[in-house]
């Protein structure tokens, strides 16, 4: 009985080994992330501060000949920059140690250009040093921004400079402890002082800085250090191709190891690609990198904000947000606040994961242990997964809640330490006993969050259409985040088509044309509405799921653009100034001096009482009209002057202008541009309209 009884054990013991022996692990696909990669990638989202003397006077580039002098902010303090960044779900803050100008915010010694020669605490200042110790205070990791443009240095351009330069990353990665990444601008080369050369220099940016040594002395003095470069070497990061929040909703973290870098790879990553350089997604929380005084009232807002976060964490990226200083060394009371929220907001939206630990089947799972099983995806462990069988590259998750559940929000993480794989899914609900298609998507990676309408439904369906290898799932996520009830924007294209939308996701929206309050019960909106001559327009943004609404927003348009004609310009561009988007811009450059004459035919006479003219909404763009004079015709011949003057203020604020006057029969109109912000013969235009009577 007991030699049956030790078989019995023995033979357990082996069919148990045998069967784990056969959960294999799945195999690696393709190229796959550092630890230096993952860490970052797991930071999620970190700040840049910009400061320099270039803040001081409101220029984006110091020109490199800006007096020490000025450097004095007398309200100084890194622990409120590490304090606010840090409230605002930053993990680690990237300092401007020196910007394009060659100031340096440490004493460095090979220079004189740094705050040691500044009042600033008489010299004796270092707002790296600062910056370093307010991090690790509040348990933020540090980063480095160092310009390799230098337009203070008498050398750059020369070999002589490539050793300054080294000499300065080299104070910077030993000086301050542990470096989390060095960030390398793209800027290289062009007009500037240079040691009082006032000239232009160009390099080739691919030979110039000796990449290889440069980064083989990074990766000696800081060994967990990640580098960001768009300067012609392919780093551990890559630039999506725009500073304005967002990568492409197919997202993959691969690029090829050398050779050119179309925008398209930037934007898209390369799926076949053979090095791991994931996406950083930059942007400042206002328009520019430095401060302005004219941009306070322009700093994101927390659904801007929380559309950022979506798309670059969202679509697996990493989030760096700047932050500009003021003169007096300080974040300003608006970005403080807006940062924070956001914090919040993400918080609260993210605060349920609703599928966690709910009853989860799989269509297909590796083995019979449940090592990769199903529950494996919504157990909340960073390192457990849920693997389909070797070869299979489709499948479906199912999620169970038990009940019906209100949501608006699918996560999904593939385990990247062994690759990127998905290529497309869908996301589908079970509501009223019926499947429906929520949402789909196609990359993955770290992570991938998509938005939707509210939807009550008892089941999920992750369903895996595409994937380049089997698909290994390591978190998945459902939530219920709360819906911005912000006032929609309305806007009329030249067609005449009214558009209704916000930044968020979810809402409905509810609009009249009569000037009544809109109600849920007013008309809901469902694409463009075609409208002809004057109209007032009045909308709201309503949640189902609360029942709440937002603030009315209320538009008054004149009358139809539809049939107006640019006389005398080929260039199809210009039809921006008349499409209803201020986003889009025309610049008119006649290769004329100033005056420089825009006509516009309404296609039929009018009583014409007043004009307006919206500019190019970035400051530092050229043809921004100060001075004008405009005229009226009915007949593009005889031309009557019935305004002239100057937008006042307009280089600070570059708001709609709007000029009237006593109301005059006329089927032409001509708008007369005599200066510009910049001095030059560019006059732009994001819109053009009229008033009538």
């Amino acid at each position: 009985m007991k030699r049956i009884l030790l078989y019995a054990v023995v033979l357990a013991f082996l069919s148990t080994s045998i069967g784990i022996a056969q959960v294999k692990v799945p195999a690696s696909c393709g190229p796959t992330p550092s630890e230096n990669q993952m860490r970052l990638q797991e930071m999620e989202a970190y700040a840049f501060v910009h400061f320099s003397l270039n803040t001081y006077t409101d220029q984006s580039w110091g020109f490199g000949n800006e007096d020490v002098i000025l450097f004095n902010p007398e309200k100084a303090d890194c622990r409120q920059w590490a304090r606010i960044c840090k409230e605002s779900g930053m993990k680690g803050i990237i300092i401007t140690a020196k910007h394009h100008c060659g100031f340096c915010l440490w004493p460095s010694k090979y220079t004189e250009y740094s705050v040691k020669n500044a009042p600033w605490k008489n010299g004796k200042g270092d707002m790296v040093r600062e910056m370093a110790d307010a991090c690790k205070e509040y348990g933020l990791k540090l980063g480095i921004y160092l310009s390799p443009w230098d337009r203070n240095s008498k050398d750059y351009g020369k070999p002589e400079y490539i050793t300054y330069f080294r000499n300065q990353l080299t104070e910077l990665l030993t000086n301050y402890g542990e470096i989390f990444e060095v960030w390398f601008d793209g800027a290289n080369g062009g007009n500037g002082y240079y040691g009082g050369a006032n000239e232009t220099r160009t390099i080739d940016r691919t030979t110039y800085y000796d990449w290889k040594n440069t980064y083989a002395l990074i990766h000696k003095l800081q060994p967990k250090c990640i580098i960001w470069n768009d300067g012609g070497e392919r780093g551990d990061l890559r630039w999506v191709g725009t500073e304005d929040g967002y990568v492409g909703e197919t997202n993959w973290s691969l690029l090829n190891a050398t050779g050119d870098v179309p925008w398209g790879n930037l934007h898209f990553g390369v799926e076949n690609g053979n090095a791991w350089v994931p996406a950083e997604v930059n942007t400042s929380i206002r328009p520019e990198w430095f401060y302005h005084p004219n941009e306070d009232a322009k700093v994101k807002t927390v659904p801007q904000l929380m559309d950022y976060y979506y798309h670059s964490i969202g679509r697996n990226g990493t989030m760096l947000l700047n932050f500009p200083i003021m003169p007096n060394g300080l974040i300003h009371p608006t970005d403080e606040k807006n940062g924070v929220d956001f914090a919040k907001a993400v918080k609260e939206s993210f605060a349920v994961n609703i599928a966690l630990n709910k009853k989860a089947q799989a269509s297909n799972v590796r083995g019979n242990s449940g090592k990769f099983g199903a529950d494996k995806a919504i157990d909340g462990k960073k390192d457990s997964y849920w693997a389909t069988d070797d070869n299979v590259k489709t499948a479906s998750l199912t999620i169970d809640f038990g009940k019906p559940t209100l949501f608006n929000r699918f996560l999904a993480q593939e385990y990247i330490r062994l690759g990127q794989r998905v290529k497309a899914f869908t996301v589908e609900a079970l509501v009223d006993g019926n499947w429906k298609e929520l949402a789909k998507g196609t990359t993955i990676g770290y992570k991938r969050i998509l938005r939707f309408p509210s939807v009550n439904a008892t089941k999920v369906r992750f369903n895996i259409t595409d994937s380049k290898c089997s698909p290994v799932i390591s978190n998945i996520g459902i939530y219920n985040a709360p819906v911005f009830l912000h006032a929609p924007s309305i806007a009329r294209n030249q067609s005449g088509e009214i558009s209704i939308s916000t930044d968020e996701v979810g809402p409905i929206f509810y609009y009249t044309l009569d000037g009544s309050e809109p109600t849920h019960n007013s008309t809901k909106y469902t694409g463009p509405v075609p409208t002809q001559g004057k109209v007032t327009v009045k909308a709201i943004a309503y949640d189902p799921a609360s029942g709440k609404s937002s603030p009315v927003s209320f538009e008054k348009f004149d009358i139809s653009r539809k049939d107006w004609k640019i006389v005398g310009i080929s260039d199809e561009r210009a039809a921006a100034m008349l499409d209803g988007d201020p986003a889009s811009v025309w610049h008119q450059r006649d290769g004329k001096k100033m005056p420089i004459d825009l006509v516009i035919d309404l296609g039929i006479e009018y009583n014409v009482s007043g004009f307006k003219y919206l500019p190019d909404q970035n400051k530092w763009s050229s043809g921004i009209i100060t001075h004008y004079l405009f005229y009226v015709s009915a007949d593009n011949k005889d031309w009557k002057l019935v305004s002239e003057g100057e937008f006042s203020n307009i280089k600070n604020n570059p708001l709609m202008q709007i000029k009237t006057f006593a109301p005059v029969s006329a089927r032409y109109i001509k708008l007369t541009a005599l200066k510009n912000t910049f001095g030059d013969d560019v006059a732009g235009y994001a819109e053009v309209d009229v008033m009538t009577k």
